[in-house]
């Protein structure tokens, strides 16, 4: 595919209590399920996202740090696009493990030239798991010098500006967007 992937790991987890990404899920640590799943998309690069350099990072995949101070996910991601090497950027979050393949892969359906796509759940976007623009980069930037780091409200504005398509999330596919986010969260999976 003709897009770059970005692994979403700079996550705090204070909730967790510990690194989400070397929790263990169904038998492998989240980082390992979460680059394999991105792996099978057969993307041109994946770049890895994190405040600090992450211990597990391989070596054939780019870190991109956060700039500081770290405004969370949209640090990672304008970082992410300034880096690209490709018109789009699929992110994935790392503690969202139930996504799958054939997900990313009809979300990839969506793109076009200069537009991204943004699933969402009733009223409420789902921007780590989604696909951006290149051009967006800007906007991620812009974004980064405000007072509101809230990627639903960017989102909303990229959409509205046509660089994102909005697609629903059918009910069969909202397990998909679920995230370990507690200790419990990781017990009920």
């Amino acid at each position: 595919m003709k897009i770059s992937a970005v692994l979403l790991a700079g996550g705090e987890s204070r909730r967790m209590g510990e690194d989400k990404a070397t929790l263990h899920f169904r038998g492998a640590p989240l980082w390992k399920v979460q680059l394999n799943l991105l792996r099978k998309l057969e993307p041109e690069e994946i770049l890895i996202s994190a405040r600090i350099e992450p211990v597990w990072r391989p070596n054939e995949y780019e870190f991109v740090p956060d700039d500081p101070p770290s405004r969370g996910p949209l640090s990672g991601l304008a970082v992410a696009l300034a880096r690209m090497r490709t018109k789009h950027l699929l992110a994935l979050a790392i503690d969202m493990p139930f996504m799958n393949e054939r997900y990313l892969r009809w979300l990839c359906e969506w793109i076009e030239p200069g537009c991204g796509v943004l699933p969402k759940i009733d009223n409420r976007a789902e921007p780590l798991a989604a696909i951006y623009p290149a051009e967006a980069q800007r906007d991620f930037a812009m974004a980064l010098t405000g007072a509101d780091f809230s990627l639903q409200q960017l989102t909303g504005q990229l959409a509205d500006a046509g660089r994102l398509h909005v697609v629903p999330v059918e009910d069969g596919d909202v397990e998909l967007f679920r995230n370990l986010n507690e200790p419990d969260d990781l017990i009920r999976a």
